[in-house]
């Protein structure tokens, strides 16, 4: 029996397609080439004398580390060094290689000149960097072939390759394995102006019609790092969709990260959590790390590698030997008073 209910009042059939996530969209946004990309002049100076030079030469680029906090544009980067030399790209990170079997597999799999990426290098373990040690320098690879008395060692040539490594703690790198880099690049905070271009050029791509107010308050508050820019951009988008005209203005900007809960400072919830657990529950500090996370039920590398580096980049947090200290500009952002404290002769 057909249906007289109009086609137009039927419920509307949703499709079983994916939607985009954040990471294919994450994905787009990346710029291909050198030009594109915005930001750390002098790291792309560096790169882009020494990318000339070996295409010039007709060799693998010399190893590179690139350092930072996370999400300044390390895997970005490494993918225009392979765009840029017109060969090969694969990445894995530390933690997914576990045995040197893995490690042999990749190495010997690679072809002239082709470029593999390593991010996360500090969290690969300690034996299998000491393996990296000839394949950077000489390439060759040394396998051990057998058990007990039998076991004889057997020396692999590897293709000529560039090996480039991200990380956000080069301090846990070992001496020799640093040495073997060539060029080592660490990534900086993005300026408020570099980011409000990165904001533009993302709602280009994203085809989101945006003003320069709406973008400079965007870019005022992520934290000086292009990622978050783009989560911001989204979520903004989200919003004046919904609630807007879809136009990105600097009402409709400051109206969806009010309600995201990022300030003018670029804070989130965790970072004031933080910076006030501080000042409330010890009296402004010094305070250990462990005590801090264990107080904010949160784990000390997350704390480490993600929130403190830019709280202490804009002065709100100093680190000392006893501890994490809240300056005067944390009490000044929440209008309180810094107290007095005696100074100690120890």
């Amino acid at each position: 029996m057909e249906s007289n209910v109009p086609s137009s009042r039927l419920p509307r059939q949703v499709s079983a397609e994916p939607v985009e996530d954040d990471l294919a969209v994450e994905l787009k946004l990346r710029p291909q080439r050198l030009n594109e990309f915005i930001g750390q002049r002098k790291a792309k100076e560096q790169l882009s004398i020494a990318l000339e030079a070996a295409r010039n030469r007709g060799e693998a680029l010399d190893h590179v580390l690139l350092s930072g906090p996370p999400g300044l544009g390390k895997t970005t980067l490494a993918n225009i060094i392979a765009n840029e030399l017109g060969v090969g790209f694969q990445q894995t990170s530390g933690p997914a290689i576990q045995i040197q079997g893995d490690l042999t597999a990749i190495l010997t799999n690679l072809k002239q000149r082709q470029v593999l990426f390593l991010d996360e290098i500090h969290r690969l373990q300690a034996g299998l960097q000491e393996k990296m040690y000839t394949a950077l320098e000489d390439y060759k690879l040394d396998i051990i072939i057998g058990q007990g008395p039998a076991a004889r060692t057997h020396v692999m040539d590897l293709h000529p390759f560039t090996f480039i490594s991200a990380t956000t703690r080069p301090g846990l790198l070992a001496s020799p394995l640093l040495a073997r880099f060539g060029i080592l690049l660490r990534l900086e905070f993005y300026t408020e102006e570099e980011l409000r271009i990165i904001v533009h050029r993302s709602a280009e791509v994203l085809q989101v019609p945006i003003d320069e107010d709406g973008a400079a308050e965007i870019a005022m508050r992520c934290r000086g790092t292009p990622r978050i820019a783009n989560r911001l951009l989204r979520r903004v988008r989200d919003y004046a969709q919904v609630r807007g005209s879809g136009h990105i203005d600097r009402p409709t900007a400051m109206a969806a990260l009010d309600m995201l809960c990022v300030d003018a400072h670029g804070f989130d919830e965790m970072d004031r959590r933080l910076l006030r657990t501080i000042i409330d529950k010890y009296d402004g500090g010094p305070v250990g790390l462990n005590t801090l996370a264990a107080a904010l039920a949160e784990e000390e590398d997350a704390l480490e590698e993600v929130y403190e580096p830019f709280l202490i980049q804009i002065g709100f947090l100093d680190r000392t030997p006893r501890g994490r200290v809240a300056t005067k500009f944390a009490y000044q952002h929440f209008g309180l008073e810094q107290p007095r404290k005696q100074n100690q002769l120890f």
